[in-house]
């Protein structure tokens, strides 16, 4: 139950996300830009911060405390899933080749990309589509967290006697979610980008404060209990089977892992990775990330805004992360997992902030937590309106008033935010969700949006039927296949869409050379463009081509080495594994060096 203190705590911090929502009102009404993407002049360590509190979102950490719970320091890899090192791939030159578009949207690239002739035309539609399903997708991921979250603190037998309708238990967490939800739609809709920044940075002082806090009560846990876990559980390394066993222990551990479907832990990483490395080569995704790059100032601030998201996000999160998984284990008999007569293990960090945080603390934590959430669904929110707005209905609309463009904002922005509680209602647990979005959805966007970087003979048709080919297996899989990991299905995934890329590509003539020509001289990217190449230099013989592919894959393999340090870093801390934490710091550091040497003080030769 929570104290006077704590619900103080949390008014305070909701009342503060309505006070920055009505300032950032101001600005935002100014222009179209000035609401999707803050005016292009917040600074890019702002716009880091603010990514990476996007990231820290509530589903995603009861999602990573779990897999830290059951799976130890094996458990770094998993969000390989997403993955998270796609950040690296951004930071070395995929930011800046996307902030060179000058765009306002994903699908606004398309345009500069294939041109506005029907190959272009269908290729925006899709996008379009693919990116108002992707922000769908996560606005209901966030919203079952927050709800399972909630549910903890708000007994459901102390708020059903004022609620005038009968709610099922199963469905008391979308109850909770949909309530919270509302708070983070008002500073969404009303502030716009501005909005969301500067309240993500309030967000992220708090998270950050309350991970430090969680971290130190686990640290100091360790110096008088014995951590009780199975063998390989204290290792980053693994073999083919994840050979992990929890009976005698929490034998209940031992179903989670059957149904997680990771005990093929070697074939299960290699396909983490071949898809990980595709996914981030494609480039973000149509989203909140997607949106901060565009609104950076520059090409080189969007590189170093990447970057900073990895240096603000793991260690700060891991912090948070490894505390709780750590209290979970030392204390599990005070957890109370069960939901709807069930052990539910997503509920080991609200059940564990219950259990183990100071009054007062408690509240700050909450509020943070709460934050994650907000900022998380404000970001995606955020992604969705401009997609609708910009890309649907000023496509139809060119000559729309301020007035009518702002009206546009409010609505779109509502309705959205009605599909994906809906959408929610059908969601069981984060991990399902997590699974389609990242393994099916994004699965079927890779082929398409590596093409589109990396070949000069890709067109919008090609685009189109790749995209087209990737939507409809990630919505039809899961089921056809409803025992299957989804990640198991990426190979065929990939098959699939390839053939639609490459027919579809086949089917129309090539793009117009003018068009072409304008985006290679702008965004200036490697891969398979000399026919272009050529015409360019014909024009322009001083125009110098990208050379620096060995570089930014040197570099993508120092930066996603730092960011997994980053990671372990803090668990060794935690776990007071001293000696393994010198050596990751001391190769962190080395890491470091390299970096700068060859990817910040080189950022000027990308521009």
């Amino acid at each position: 139950m929570l104290q006077p203190i704590d619900i103080a705590i949390i008014l305070c911090y909701l009342v503060a996300t309505i006070f920055i929502g009505l300032i950032a009102q101001k600005r935002a009404k100014k222009s179209k830009d000035d609401y999707l993407l803050g005016g292009k002049s917040i600074p890019w360590y702002m716009l880091g911060l603010s990514n990476a509190s996007g990231m820290f979102d509530i589903s995603g950490t009861m999602w990573l405390v779990t897999a830290s719970f059951v799976y130890g320091l094996k458990s770094i890899w998993i969000p390989w899933l997403w993955p998270v090192f796609n950040q690296v791939f951004l930071m070395v030159y995929l930011s800046s080749w996307l902030r060179r578009s000058n765009v306002t949207t994903g699908a606004e690239w398309i345009w500069f990309r294939f041109g506005k002739g029907q190959g272009g035309r269908r290729s925006h539609t899709i996008v379009v589509i693919f990116a108002i399903v992707s922000c769908l997708g996560f606005l209901a991921y966030g919203f079952i967290g927050l709800g399972k979250f909630v549910e903890i603190f708000i007994p459901w037998e102390i708020v059903s006697p004022f609620i005038p309708f009968d709610i099922p238990l199963a469905y008391v967490p979308h109850f909770y979610g949909t309530v919270f939800t509302f708070f983070a739609v008002f500073y969404t809709v009303i502030g716009g980008m501005s909005g969301i920044v500067f309240t993500d940075l309030l967000q992220f002082t708090i998270m950050t404060i309350s991970s430090v806090a969680i971290a130190y009560f686990a640290w100091d846990a360790m110096g008088t209990e014995t951590l009780n876990t199975p063998d390989g559980w204290l290792t980053p390394f693994f073999g083919w089977t994840l050979d992990m066993d929890w009976s005698g222990i929490i034998s209940e551990v031992n179903e989670k892992i059957e149904s997680d479907g990771y005990s093929l832990f070697g074939i299960f990483f290699m396909l983490m990775v071949f898809k990980g490395i595709l996914c981030s080569i494609a480039g973000p995704a149509p989203n909140f990330d997607m949106q901060k790059i565009l609104s950076t100032k520059s090409p080189k601030e969007a590189a170093k805004m990447s970057g900073f998201v990895s240096l603000a996000l793991m260690p700060t999160r891991y912090l948070m992360i490894g505390g709780f998984a750590v209290l979970g284990i030392l204390y599990y008999d005070r957890l109370n997992l069960e939901r709807a007569g069930f052990i539910d293990f997503e509920n080991i960090l609200p059940s564990a902030i219950n259990q183990f945080v100071p009054v007062g603390l408690t509240g700050l934590l909450l509020a943070g937590l709460l934050a994650a959430f907000m900022s998380t669904f404000a970001g995606t929110l955020n992604a969705a309106q401009a997609y609708i707005v910009n890309d649907i209905y000023l496509s139809k609309n060119p000559h729309a008033s301020p007035k009518q463009i702002k009206t546009m904002n409010y609505s779109s922005g509502i309705i959205v935010v009605l599909v994906s509680i809906t959408l929610g209602f059908f969601i069981s647990d984060v991990n399902s969700i997590t699974q389609w979005i990242v393994s099916a959805l994004w699965g079927g966007y890779i082929v398409s949006n590596i093409l589109k970087w990396h070949w000069w003979r890709f067109n919008g048709e090609g685009y189109f039927w790749g995209m087209l080919s990737g939507l409809i297996p990630a919505i039809i899989f899961p089921i056809v296949f409803p025992d299957t990991l989804e990640l198991y299905l990426f190979p065929l995934l990939f098959v699939i869409t390839l053939a639609g890329c490459i027919i579809g590509t086949y089917s129309a003539k090539p793009t117009d050379t003018a068009q072409l020509k304008e985006f290679y001289k702008r965004t200036r990217p490697w891969g398979f463009w000399k026919p272009i190449q050529e015409e360019v230099i014909l024009e322009d013989p001083s125009f110098q081509k990208n050379t620096l592919f060995k570089r930014d894959m040197f570099n993508i393999f120092v930066g996603t080495t730092a960011q997994t340090l980053l990671v372990i870093v803090p668990l060794y801390l935690i776990l007071r594994e001293y000696t393994s934490l010198l050596i990751c710091i001391a190769v962190l550091a080395i890491c470091a060096v390299i970096l700068k040497k060859l990817w910040w003080d080189k950022l000027d030769d990308q521009l």
